[in-house]
């Protein structure tokens, strides 16, 4: 099970650190969350009471196996962008018909490893191919084994909704292109709109898991960057902007303080923040009027009964 590595560079996480702090509103990349400590941290944010998107998600994803199943159809290539643990992906790798094979696409190297194992160890007769890549911009996926069958994109999570409208039209684009001229299938993951309550304790759940996943992030940044950010000196964050439809997390400066990175000093007030993720809620149908624009059309939908979630199936144009 051969590794095709395009981990990005430290170059690469220099670069959009410093854009980001030099920037009017502060903000990090939310993409760098994903190291192996955060992948750790992250995986028991999926097991909380408050989250209620991976059991919801997953709930979805059982009881529609055979719906699913039926609609890509034999022989399929998965494709899963962001894949992490990919522990969504061992159901649905168990309901498709003899499946090609299996790419897992993440940008922690060491979890998708892991991931890709374990795979690979459930699933004996199954190729798998990892991929450690930035799949927000394009990438080559290894040459061998991975032409010949329709493709199916998984993205579970709602990991869509960590965009801006522009980027997410951009990577609903460069999906269909990795479909190739055949086409192919997309099957996503996409968080409803809700109430205002049950979306906030989500993204600052009691426990104080999400706090440190955020938080992660600086001692990330210290290690690869030799920076001298103080964790302790920062809060965790999360609101719910009603006007934007999205949470937003932040990191909030406990103090006034400066920090160093390579020879360059930032300034921060008391309760000044650094933005590091949004996430994006959605209607199925604009999300849907969204994804038609990227040369996609919907072919079935399927929520849980109260409507937290919803998983969609679309094909290619």
């Amino acid at each position: 099970m051969p590794l095709h590595d395009l981990h990005p560079e430290p170059d690469d996480l220099f670069a959009e650190v410093i854009a980001g702090l030099e920037a009017e509103h502060k903000t990090l990349p939310c993409k760098y969350f994903y190291d192996a400590e955060g992948s750790r941290l992250f995986d028991q944010i999926c097991e909380l009471d408050e989250y209620y998107p991976t059991r919801t998600e997953s709930a979805i994803l059982d009881e529609h196996a055979t719906a699913i199943s039926h609609a890509v159809g034999e022989r399929a290539l998965v494709i899963e962008l962001g894949s992490g643990s990919s522990t969504k992906t061992h159901g649905l790798l168990r309901a498709l018909v003899r499946p090609a094979g299996y790419v897992p696409v993440d940008i922690s190297r060491e979890h998708l490893t892991e991931a890709a194992e374990r795979i690979a160890s459930r699933f004996p007769d199954l190729p798998v191919w990892p991929v450690c890549a930035d799949f927000n911009v394009e990438f080559e996926l290894p040459q061998r084994g991975t032409h010949e069958n329709r493709r199916l994109i998984f993205f579970p999570g709602s990991t869509i909704g960590n965009f801006d409208r522009q980027s997410r039209l951009a990577l609903l684009r460069r999906m269909v292109d990795l479909c190739g001229d055949s086409g192919g299938l997309l099957l996503i993951g996409v968080d409803l709109v809700k109430e205002v309550g049950r979306l906030e304790s989500a993204y600052d759940d009691a426990k104080g898991v999400t706090a440190a996943f955020n938080l992660n992030l600086l001692t990330r940044i210290n290690r690869e960057l030799g920076s001298n950010f103080d964790p302790s000196r920062f809060r965790h964050r999360a609101c719910f902007n009603a006007d934007e439809s999205r949470i937003e997390m932040y990191l909030v400066s406990q103090i006034d303080q400066e920090v160093q990175i390579d020879g360059q000093t930032f300034s921060f007030e008391l309760d000044e923040s650094i933005c590091t993720e949004h996430s994006y809620k959605f209607t199925i149908d604009e999300f849907c009027a969204l994804a038609a624009e990227a040369g996609w059309s919907l072919e079935e939908s399927w929520t849980d009964r109260e409507d937290l979630f919803a998983t969609l199936l679309f094909h290619t144009l």
